[in-house]
């Protein structure tokens, strides 16, 4: 792998005025040096993607699937190079960033296949009075230049959830990657190239957010945003995007209820791998656990007992399961989180201790409620787990947030499980399985403070265009 990676504009590689080290999270070791976009590169690089726009849109709906399924093919060929980057940059346990590969390369040809199903619908024009003789439909059309802004947690799946769609759609795209994780991003275009998308439609600028995103979210030529990332951030960007079509993925704390009569023994292996998988950082990770009283006490001698059991290491190792955060800066985040909670009153059932960036899976009881742990997305392994008395209780402690992108019930009564779906504040119900179940062609995204818009390749390419209604009036 080269030592030093510039900035992707215009089908080309092109210098940056400053680079910057970028380190491995679990060995603190230097990787390569990565250009960062100053403002006026990002702007040369909307200004490209605009001029590619305007013939990339004429391309046929079968040449845009073609490229797509190619990227995937070519990805699939070098899999095992692409889960290695991926833990290179992220620490993300091998294991884990295979998984993310095969899910990298089903995004892709999803939206391969959406690019051949785009249509509207007909109008049924004479259901209202003066509709006869007419003929209406809809048709949907490409919007132009998106810009994406992506998150370091799934540096090759997630940015396949944003570029796939795009090109699907017919748009040319900018794409600024996380500032941790931009190796993943910058190795797509050479892997696009060798696919034959023209020059210009897929443009990769890495650098900072707080310097380039405002020139990313109000350039005269940028048609939609699209940002996963922190509450915080997508207010910024929601207020500079102003009327421009916007996706914010915001993240979540997610609530897993597990209801009365629900077998635990069949459960907890789940329960821990939905609560601790790569360390806790994800947007739909597990982070408040509600049992049912008659369970309560089974259930957390089990996940507890679990808990300690996984094995923490380098994440090139096929047993590992909890590696380092992605910096020390979070590491320490979370244990202050923490220690906050025990001040507050929580109790440490086990983990809770920081050995350089790595914090040892954590798992909370006793937590009040407006403990950080509760209120904020942790975005570590920290889990609080609390008793319940009556699935009311559940869902009202569970809606109890400002996030709302998935929230899980487990529950042995179809009852109970279609009123919690219907009284569950979340974008995403999962019915007897774990909050951080997802697969890459459903509807995702949150109410509240989680977010706006959805994700899932069929449902960002139909939020990545514009709706024109057609009307025929025919004979006399």
């Amino acid at each position: 792998m080269k030592k030093k990676w510039g900035l992707w504009i215009g089908g080309q590689w092109r210098e940056a005025k400053n680079y910057e080290v970028l380190y491995n999270p679990h060995t603190n070791e230097e990787i390569v040096q990565i250009g960062h976009a100053e403002n006026e590169d990002t702007v040369e690089a909307i200004v490209d993607a605009h001029e590619a726009y305007k013939s990339f849109k004429k391309h046929p709906a079968y040449a845009r699937a073609e490229i797509l399924a190619k990227v995937a093919n070519i990805i699939e060929k070098r899999k095992e190079e692409c889960a290695k980057l991926i833990v290179l940059e992220s620490a993300k346990p091998i294991r884990n960033a295979r998984e993310e590969i095969i899910r990298t390369i089903q995004t892709y040809r999803f939206a391969a296949e959406a690019a051949k199903s785009n249509y509207g619908e007909q109008i049924p024009m004479d259901a209202a009075e003066g509709g006869e003789n007419r003929f209406g439909f809809t048709k949907r059309t490409p919007i132009g230049v998106v810009t994406a802004i992506t998150p370091f947690n799934f540096p090759f799946n997630l940015v396949a959830h944003k570029v796939g769609p795009a090109i699907a759609a017919g748009n040319s795209i900018v794409l600024k990657p996380a500032e941790q994780t931009p190796l993943s991003a910058l190795f797509l275009a050479e892997v696009f190239k060798e696919a034959g998308l023209p020059n210009g439609v897929l443009n990769i600028i890495p650098g900072k957010g707080h310097i380039l995103s405002k020139t990313l979210t109000t350039h005269p030529y940028v048609k939609k945003v699209t940002f996963t990332g922190s509450v915080e951030v997508g207010h910024i960007i929601q207020q500079q995007a102003g009327f421009r079509k916007l996706t914010l993925e915001l993240g979540s704390n997610s609530p897993f209820i597990i209801d009365e009569g629900t077998d635990i023994d069949k459960i907890i292996d789940r329960s821990v791998l939905g609560s601790f998988s790569y360390n806790g950082q994800v947007c739909i990770s597990i982070q408040r656990i509600y049992v049912h009283k008659s369970l309560y006490g089974k259930f957390l001698e089990q996940f507890a007992a679990r808990t300690e059991k996984l094995v923490i290491g380098s994440p090139l190792e096929e047993t590992t399961n909890i590696t380092a955060l992605i910096s020390k800066k979070s590491a320490e985040r979370v244990k202050n989180w923490i220690d906050e909670a025990v001040q507050e009153g929580a109790k440490v059932v086990c983990g809770g201790k920081v050995e350089g960036n790595i914090l040892k899976p954590t798992v909370l009881t006793n937590v009040n409620r407006n403990s950080k742990v509760f209120r904020s997305e942790v975005f570590g392994p920290v889990v609080s787990i609390f008793p319940f008395d009556t699935l009311d209780d559940a869902i009202n402690d569970a809606n109890d947030s400002h996030y709302g992108l998935n929230a899980g019930i487990m529950t042995p009564n179809l009852d109970r499980a279609f009123y919690a779906a219907e009284h569950l504040e979340a974008g995403g119900v999962i019915i007897n399985d774990i909050p951080t179940y997802r697969i890459d062609n459903m509807p995702y995204g949150g109410w509240k403070d989680s977010g706006v818009g959805r994700e899932g390749v069929i449902y960002a390419m139909r939020e990545m265009m514009e709706e024109k209604f057609i009307s025929f009036k025919v004979g006399e």
